[in-house]
């Protein structure tokens, strides 16, 4: 999956993630959690609902206190406060400034973040917001919604991008042609961390995965890498796929 214009920018660790724990309660949501993020790619954060991924990127954006662990960049540690100037997270679900257009949500985005206007009208060619743009946040439906809100989290200048759940409410037209958009903007440089329930939407986008279940870590790396940790588990036939492979290791 990594590709001729972005594979360069895939040789070295842009964050690194160690040790991340949250417990609620008597609970575990996450345990010992630790991968890398690569500058450029698109890493997909995989697993099923329950997994810990929405626990996962509230902790790495500093919106959820973990009870331990670290974000580094360059061998430095990014105190949660101070996340905000390297991540953006684009939650899941959520209906910001409803009674206001989509264009006025993606301008108001460019100006209070400081984003990239050169992409303004790109970005919306790419997401086919042009019908959408006079229309309010709060009358859109949820796939509508989600490509606004993508577009909006795609305007932001922050390197990473953490996106919840980006092709939820997406035909599957609408998810080949936002997942070829996101291509677009990783071989340009920026850096897309994906949480995907939907695997097929994965292995359609992603350049490496980080496999989650129960709150840990099952695996992390490209498919080929994977498929290579899963047999030597396993001693079996090669699996088939990323969903041969996710079932294997968790």
């Amino acid at each position: 999956m990594i590709t001729a214009e972005n594979s360069s920018s895939l040789s070295g660790d842009f964050l690194r993630v160690a040790g991340v724990t949250k417990t609620f309660e008597r609970m575990r949501a996450l345990s010992d959690v630790s991968f890398s993020v690569r500058r450029g790619e698109v890493l997909g954060l995989i697993g099923p609902n329950g997994a810990g991924k929405t626990t996962l990127f509230e902790c790495l954006a500093g919106v959820l206190p973990a009870d331990s662990g670290s974000v580094c960049h360059t061998e430095q540690s990014i105190a949660p406060g101070d996340r905000s100037s390297f991540l953006f997270y684009l939650p899941d679900g959520i209906v910001p400034w409803p009674a206001q257009t989509v264009r006025w949500a993606l301008d108001f985005t460019l100006g209070f973040f400081g984003g990239p206007a050169n992409l303004r009208d790109d970005v919306i060619q790419r997401l086919d917001l042009r019908p959408l743009l006079n229309a309010p946040i709060g009358t859109l439906s949820k796939g509508q919604r989600k490509r606004a809100l993508l577009a909006a989290g795609l305007l932001t200048p922050q390197p990473v991008l953490l996106a919840d759940e980006p092709f939820d409410g997406l035909d599957l037209r609408q998810t080949r042609e936002i997942a070829a958009a996101l291509r677009t903007y990783s071989a340009a440089g920026r850096t897309l961390f994906l949480s995907i329930h939907q695997i097929a939407d994965a292995a359609r986008v992603c350049d490496r995965f980080v496999l989650l279940s129960g709150g840990r870590v099952r695996g992390e790396g490209t498919l080929s890498e994977l498929c290579a940790v899963a047999l030597s588990q396993k001693s079996e036939a090669p699996p088939k796929g990323l969903e041969e492979v996710f079932l294997a290791l968790t």
